[in-house]
């Protein structure tokens, strides 16, 4: 059940400039991810998690799984971020460019958070 895109939508050049920076940095973060996996090593080798406050034992350490689940992560959050703004877009223009662009602040941390995951592999 997709929303019909409005015409005015798809001519308006600020939303696709933004929608199209959300699926690009979705594609980079899975990218990214999925560049820096090693299928052949054990099932237990990647740092998935990081709390301060336990000190000694901060990093949570996990699998394959883990990792992955921040490319499905950006993969979804830049159809829902696109699928929210479409809705939006009749209702109210700038409430559509503000998920978009909510969405890019997103995508941004989950690309730096995952690659700062897989730098401490």
């Amino acid at each position: 059940m997709t929303p019909a895109v409005p015409k005015k939508y798809l001519h308006d050049k600020l939303v696709l400039l933004l929608a199209s920076a959300n699926i690009f940095l979705a594609f980079l973060c899975a990218a990214l991810v999925f560049l820096r996996l090693n299928f052949g090593q054990g099932a237990e080798g990647y740092i998935v998690e990081y709390r301060s406050n336990l000190g000694i034992s901060a990093f949570k350490v996990g699998g394959v799984e883990g990792m992955l689940g921040f490319a499905v992560f950006a993969a979804g959050l830049a159809i829902l971020n696109v699928l929210l703004s479409i809705r939006m877009y009749n209702i109210r223009r700038e409430l559509s460019l503000s998920i978009l662009a909510a969405g890019i602040l997103l995508l941004l941390l989950a690309t730096i958070v995952s690659n700062a995951l897989m730098a401490l592999h």
